[in-house]
């Protein structure tokens, strides 16, 4: 009988990877509550025609990447492929959003159908940041300084970028669309299949393309900038006032647009160029109409998501997380003789209660080689017990040098001291 195999593009994150992740989910935590931002919690499925209206229904995630099946009910339901929408649905259902201002993040697994590749699949992970209520450059600039401090705090900042664009209003882009379009139709048999199926789906998209052609032909192009108001002009001068005070270093890229609809005004991407093609490691921007545009009143609203696979895979390139996040414990115990096995896991209890925090394992298994064993273990500290005329005694050991041998007793505080000296 065939082995049964995860779906593709849909992967396990096995035990020796999760602590990188939880490390990273510490770190977001971290910034996210010293800014004030609180935790909420969505489905990962949703009715289709959420996305089909946030998202657009001509644009590639909601024509050829979404999930969707029909219920029990015959309802149309779709596994989230971003979280913008269901966060705006959330708000808007619970009367969070009108006449509020509101800071939210989330972290959890989307869905898009597409060819899995290094850093990119089918079922992703993202950490998304959401406000709501706050119309002014301010906050833009709030969560871009977010991002910011976490890619400081994660050793990363010298290897990203911070591009920024702005969109203008939708009357801006409605114009600009008209005269892209007329620009690029002189050289429609020269764009790539993509550009020529979005340049009458999605045009602005074709700025997007990866096609060195249509680049070309793109350099003569239209700019958005030049087709700004005056209200856009202003708020993207005081953002990039807020990010020069905050010494933050930015590009203006007058090609990002995003691939989602609902965004207006600010638009942002933090890239890298340590991974190759895929170099988009957080990606976001104000989307003022969306909330009306999901049957809610008007709101303003500006965010971001990250992909957790693809900053996992930064930080494993560059090798900046510490070598005691790599482990899932901190001590490990083990018995020296069948005398003190049945101590171990009331040792493991002791010291438990003793030293809150520390991440303990026992071993469970023979004696046979305990030595060698306890050290293939990677646990920087280890514990061995054995049992003598005056009762229990630890011999703790960092990796290969021998530090102590102490009764029961006195285990709490040398324990204590050498955890805090390797975390």
């Amino acid at each position: 009988m065939a082995k049964v195999k995860a779906i593709r593009g849909m992967n396990d994150i096995l035990p020796h990877e999760t602590p990188v992740w939880q490390y990273l989910e510490r770190q977001v935590r971290a910034v996210l509550s010293s800014y004030g931002y609180s935790e909420i919690r969505m489905p990962i499925v949703e009715q289709t025609d959420l996305f089909k209206r946030s998202i657009g229904e001509v644009t590639d995630i909601v024509e050829k990447e979404m999930y969707t099946f029909e219920d029990r009910n015959g309802e149309s339901l779709t596994l989230r492929p971003e979280g913008t929408a269901g966060c705006v649905r959330a708000g808007e259902e619970h009367g969070l959003l009108f006449n509020q201002a509101q800071r939210f993040w989330y972290q959890g697994p989307m869905f898009r159908y597409e060819k899995p590749q290094k850093g990119r699949y089918r079922q992703f992970h993202q950490i998304g940041v959401e406000t709501f209520g706050m119309s002014a450059a301010d906050i833009d600039a709030e969560v871009i300084m977010l991002s910011a401090r976490l890619w400081k705090n994660l050793g990363i900042l010298d290897a990203v970028t911070l591009q920024l664009n702005s969109l203008g209003s939708n009357e801006n882009r409605l114009k600009y669309k008209e005269d892209l379009v007329e620009y690029l139709m002189q050289f429609h048999d020269r764009l790539d299949d993509d550009s020529q199926r979005r340049l009458k789906s999605n045009p602005l998209r074709v700025l997007d393309s990866k096609n060195e052609s249509t680049q070309q032909i793109l350099r003569d192009a239209p700019v958005l900038a030049d087709y700004l108001d005056d209200e856009s002009r202003e708020h993207f001068s005081r953002l990039t006032d807020l990010l020069d005070q905050a010494g933050i270093h930015y590009e203006i890229n007058s090609r990002l647009v995003r691939g989602l609809d609902y965004y207006c005004k600010t638009v942002f991407e933090w890239v890298t160029d340590k991974l190759g093609a895929q170099g988009t490691v957080c990606a976001g921007g104000r989307y003022d109409g969306l909330v009306q545009q999901l049957g809610g009143k008007a709101t303003p609203g500006v965010g971001f998501a990250m992909g957790i696979e693809r900053l996992v895979l930064l930080l494993e390139t560059l090798n900046t997380i510490p070598e005691s996040e790599k482990v899932s414990f901190d001590l490990y115990i083990a018995a020296e003789s069948k005398e003190a096995q049945s101590d171990v896991m009331q040792c493991g209890e002791f010291l438990r209660d003793q030293i809150p925090g520390l991440r303990i394992k026992t071993h469970c298994a023979g004696l046979k080689n305990i030595n060698s064993k306890a050290r293939q273990t990677g646990a920087k500290l280890i514990l061995l017990l054995q049992k003598g005329e005056a009762g229990v005694v630890g011999t703790l050991w960092s990796e290969a040098e021998l530090i102590a041998q102490v009764p029961l007793s006195g285990l709490p505080s040398l324990v204590a001291q050498q955890w805090q000296l390797i975390k």
